[in-house]
């Protein structure tokens, strides 16, 4: 996240700070959805869960990488984004999907002469 107190933001990267957050915002909704297993989760409320629906939604693989700075100044930024990271690691979303529609058969490659590269296209 931004922090506007420290980084002094004005005009069109205010605009993007404020953006930023509220994406992340949205971001911790989604997860505390996931987490306790809400009917609804609120992917649409932002272009970034809207984005991410996808991967967090059972059809990928999601991993997730916390900055952090070894800074004093930074410690309770760091803090904050280790009880993010905390919360996200709390949530199961499920063993990855795959669409067979989206994938060659293994046969129908390997009799056209495919290499195995082709086949798992789009896998793990």
């Amino acid at each position: 996240s931004e922090r506007l107190s420290r980084s002094n933001a004005k005009g069109e990267r205010l605009t993007e700070t404020q953006a930023i957050n509220k994406s992340l915002s949205a971001l911790v909704d989604v997860f505390t959805a996931i987490r306790t297993r809400q009917a609804h989760v609120p992917f649409r409320n932002s272009k970034l869960t809207d984005l991410l629906q996808p991967a967090l939604s059972g059809d990928g693989k999601t991993l997730m990488v916390v900055n952090l700075s070894p800074t004093q100044e930074s410690f309770g930024e760091s803090l904050n984004s280790l009880r993010f990271a905390a919360q996200v690691n709390q949530c199961e979303l499920g063993k990855p999907k795959r669409h067979m529609a989206d994938m060659a058969s293994p046969s129908s490659a390997s009799s056209t002469g495919g290499s195995s590269a082709g086949r798992h296209a789009g896998g793990c």
